[in-house]
């Protein structure tokens, strides 16, 4: 069965989008969702397996349960011609007893009789420079995250440097005023020693007048 959906199992996304860059891993996550009341059991195969790297690729998914794969690009050293992708990956998905690690090798066999559903889903390839639909849309929010989160980042330094700034400000008018202080003391000092020098100069001129003899005129 075509498409993203079968009769166990729902593939989301459709298809597998890859920004491709040069040299460059990339990944895209698929979630397949188990739509049925039983285990179910699930492969997953390409056309070009030493291009991509499945986790997993195989597993089992609990009744209404859902698990993520990712699927990932392998560094390519060329680009595709005109961007295009002719790779395919198969879903393979099958009803099974229990979730048990290791499954029988005829798990996917047809041949064996058993009902494998499969879901077929196509690669596409996209510039980093010209995202198109959805791809383009989460680039885009992706900027403008990385974006708000630079501007916040340059807001938070200006506060805590306009706050540093007014700290030293304050730092520096504290000194200026302790500076002030010691000017002032030291000018009272002074002033005081210098009025306490003219009063003890003036007490010593005026015991020293009062102390001197006195001057009688006789008539000759």
């Amino acid at each position: 069965m075509t498409g993203a959906t079968n009769q166990f199992i729902s593939v989301s996304p459709e298809e597998l989008k890859f920004q491709f860059e040069q040299e460059k891993q990339s990944y895209c996550d698929l979630k397949v969702t188990n739509s049925t009341e039983s285990y179910v059991a699930f492969k997953v195969k390409t056309t070009s397996p030493k291009k991509y790297f499945v986790r997993p690729n195989t597993g089992v998914i609990h009744p209404w349960d859902s698990c993520f794969i990712r699927v990932t690009l392998q560094a390519q050293k060329e680009y595709p011609s005109d961007m295009q992708c002719k790779d395919k990956f198969l879903l393979q998905s099958t009803i099974v007893n229990s979730d048990a690690d290791e499954l029988p090798p005829d798990t996917f066999n047809k041949d064996s009789g058993r009902n494998v559903e499969e879901c077929k889903l196509r690669v596409v390839y996209i510039s980093p420079h010209s995202s198109p639909g959805h791809s383009e849309n989460a680039f885009k929010q992706s900027s403008d995250g990385n974006s708000s989160q630079a501007v916040q980042r340059a807001r938070d330094e200006r506060d805590a440097l306009f706050r540093q700034t007014q700290q030293l400000q304050q730092e520096l008018e504290v000194l200026k005023r302790q500076k002030r202080r010691r000017s002032d003391a030291g000018f009272s000092l002074k002033f005081a020693l210098l009025v306490g020098l003219i009063g003890l100069m003036a007490g010593f001129l005026f015991k020293l007048l009062m102390s001197s003899p006195s001057t009688e005129t006789v008539d000759v």
